[in-house]
Formats: C-alpha cells, structure tokens, sequence
C-alpha cells in the first residue's frame, strides 16, 4: 500500500466533490504518479507529498472566478485544519500547507522545499501532454469557449483570448509551462509531454485550414 492509499480515505473525508472531471479523484491520483516518478529521481518525503497531493484541491474555484489566485493559500489553510484535526505534527503540516501555497501556476510563491518543487511540477505536468491537451477542452467546454476564432485562428490581427477561444490556450500557457518546472526530472517529462502538445496544435491548425500570414 502507498502512502497516498493509506492517507486517502483519512483526508478525502474532509474534502467535498467539485463536480469538476479535471480536478477529480482520478486528477488526484495522476498527479501523484507524476509525484512518485518525480520523487523517484528527486528524493522527498512521500507522506508530505501524500497529504499534499491529496488537498491540493480541497478547495474548489472555478477559473473565470476572481478569487482563483486565491484557491492555492484557500486550499492551504484548509489542509492545515484537516491536518492538525488528525494529529499531524506542527512541522509536517507547515511541509504539507507550503507545498499546496506554492503548487499553483496563478499564485506566485516560490517553492522552497523539495516536496513543495515536486508537487508543482507533478500538479503542472498535467496541463501539458495527452491528459493537458483533454483538460484544456474539457475546461474551454465549461467557460462556454468556442474552439478558435474562425476569422483569425493564429491571432495574427488580435490579442490571444484564452477565455473565448480554446486554442489560444496553448500559445498563452500551455507551450509557455515547460521552461517553469523546478526539478530536472520533471522538466525532462516536461519536454517530452510540450513536444506532444506542439505537435497537436499544428495538427490541429492544419486541419482548420490555418496557415502563418
């Protein structure tokens, strides 16, 4: 049994639905396998790497909401009141709420612990590769985005709106990510996983007829 099967049923308890299939269980689960590889050439305690693979999540804002910066430091403070309640010790749970403060893309705090760089790229690597490409889709369906401006696909005679138009997603963010990851490990998934994205993105632009002015 893993560390993340041993805690899971403890912590989860605590933690209410989304009703969000990009941060569900099974988003849980994938960042904790990013986080396993990771740990496997990084180092790490997997217990504060479980608990804060875990509640990294635990509470829920919805992109287009302004307090979404927010939702890291939110998340943090409530795992340290699930921690504490199940009788963590002072300096693990400081371990677990840094690790889920700084793991955000949109919160900008600099990790400064290995668990901490380690959850972020786990959490990171899932914006990027097969499961990025579906998460961004999936999320652009919630927003109510259309799929590209049929007008200007490439954005060549406009500014990139990620908000209305799914495909401008991965020129203002998801190709931007890789230079960001903070353990050589995972920059190295990194590179792998935006090489399938480019790849998608010129598959995709190609099939909509979309050529460079």
């Amino acid at each position: 049994m893993t560390e993340f099967q041993r805690l899971a049923p403890v912590l989860l308890a605590h933690v209410d639905g989304s009703g969000d299939g990009s941060h569900d269980n099974s988003h849980l689960a994938r960042v904790w396998a990013n986080a396993r590889v990771i740990s496997a050439g990084e180092g790490g305690d997997l217990d504060i790497l479980a608990a804060a693979v875990l509640l990294h999540d635990c509470v829920h804002v919805e992109k287009s909401s302004p307090l979404r910066g927010q939702a890291s430091r939110l998340a943090a403070e409530r795992a340290r009141g699930v921690l504490a309640g199940e009788g963590w010790a002072a300096g693990k749970i400081e371990a677990v709420t840094h690790a889920i403060a700084a793991h955000s893309f949109s919160a900008g705090i600099a990790p400064e612990t290995l668990e901490a760089r380690i959850l972020q790229d786990a959490d990171r690597l899932e914006a990027i590769g097969a499961i990025g490409v579906a998460r961004c889709f999936y999320t652009a369906g919630r927003m109510g985005s259309l799929l590209y401006d049929a007008a200007d696909p490439l954005a060549e005679r406009r500014d990139f709106d990620d908000r209305r138009f799914a495909i401008d997603h991965f020129r203002t963010k998801l190709l931007t990510l890789e230079g960001g990851f903070q353990t050589a490990t995972g920059a190295l998934l990194a590179r792998q996983r935006t090489q399938l994205v480019a790849d998608f993105l010129a598959a995709f632009e190609a099939e909509i007829g979309a050529k460079p002015g």
